[in-house]
């Protein structure tokens, strides 16, 4: 068995949540030999070539980078395979084919940011917090066919609070995630980890998944309850955010509070004091807005907001 700093690291992932597992592990003395990431892309009114949050890190220190457009192109593999890893991690990149994740002797390890088997899928942060979840964790687990249900090795859990955003959630569990991440790849290396199936940690447990967001999920239904509304804006806070309407335009709602109480009004109807607040009644009290943006404007307080729209 090579030891930590001897192991041969691929490291795979694009977005910033990437950037802290990848971080982690290079300060704790691995030995990245490649990074694969997303090509460039088109963005903002220019579309100016941007490159993803992993490939600037990586760069910035000098880290052999890989950007495939297909992941069974032949150049690609071919050049995977000739950096020789012991051992993959995957943190926020996309499904890899069995030609990819089966081939260094080690596998291919996965961060994903629920606490396996619960919320397997696309979007396991917004759906725990829409869910009203008082808590969640991270997982590593070996990549295998079906997505999300290889063997977990090491997990952790942690609070969420009743205020926390699915954006506040991100930022905890990428540090603890980070952590999480380099403990495994360092007991894989000393041979301390006893793999779990799923199917064992299943045994009994009634399973919530974490589909990709659509915009039917985004809309409110104001004839739910208060709690289910509030839960429903802060999963989708900062994004993709949850949206109503307000004199026919879209206002995507990204902090709210909640009252309860019998509402005067019908579930949807809007009640202002044109100055302070600025709520909408659901089936059991009402949703204050704090911090929203109106089709055609820029994202703002309410008392901003207020003082600018005529009702």
């Amino acid at each position: 068995m090579k030891s930590f700093k001897d192991l041969r690291i691929i490291f795979m992932g694009t977005p910033e949540f990437a950037v802290a597992s990848l971080d982690a592990l290079v300060q704790a003395g691995g030995n990245i030999v490649g990074v694969v990431t997303a090509p460039d892309k088109p963005a903002g009114r220019g579309m100016k070539l941007t490159e993803s949050a992993v490939k600037k890190y990586a760069a910035e220190r000098g880290l052999n980078l890989l950007q495939p457009e297909k992941l069974r192109d032949p150049q690609f593999l071919e050049a995977l395979r000739a950096l020789e890893a012991d051992i993959q991690i995957v943190v926020a990149f996309r499904m890899l084919p069995e030609i990819v994740w089966d081939m260094p002797p080690m596998g291919t390890v996965n961060l994903h940011g629920s606490l396996l088997p619960q919320y397997r899928g696309a979007a396991p942060i917004n759906w725990a917090v829409i869910n009203g979840e008082a808590y969640t964790g991270v997982t590593t687990f070996q990549l295998q066919h079906a997505i999300d249900t290889g063997n977990i090795l090491l997990q952790e859990k942690f609070a969420i609070n009743e205020t926390d955003t699915a954006g506040d959630v991100h930022d905890t569990m990428k540090n603890i995630g980070a952590d999480l991440l380099v403990r495994t790849v360092q007991e894989l290396a000393a041979g301390t980890i006893r793999p779990l199936p799923q199917e064992q940690a299943a045994e009994g447990v009634e399973l919530k998944h974490a589909p990709k967001l659509f915009t039917e999920t985004q809309k409110i239904d104001w004839s739910l309850p208060v709690d289910q509304v509030y839960n429903l804006i802060r999963g989708l806070s900062p994004y993709p955010t949850a949206f109503t309407y307000l004199q026919d335009k879209t206002l995507k709602i990204f902090q709210a509070k909640k009252e309860h109480g019998e509402p005067s009004l019908h579930p949807g109807a809007v009640l202002t004091d044109h100055k302070t607040f600025l709520k909408f009644a659901a089936a059991d009290g009402y949703i204050h807005v704090l911090e929203m943006q109106l089709e055609g404007k820029k994202r703002m307080l309410v008392e901003d907001f207020l003082r600018g729209f005529r009702f």
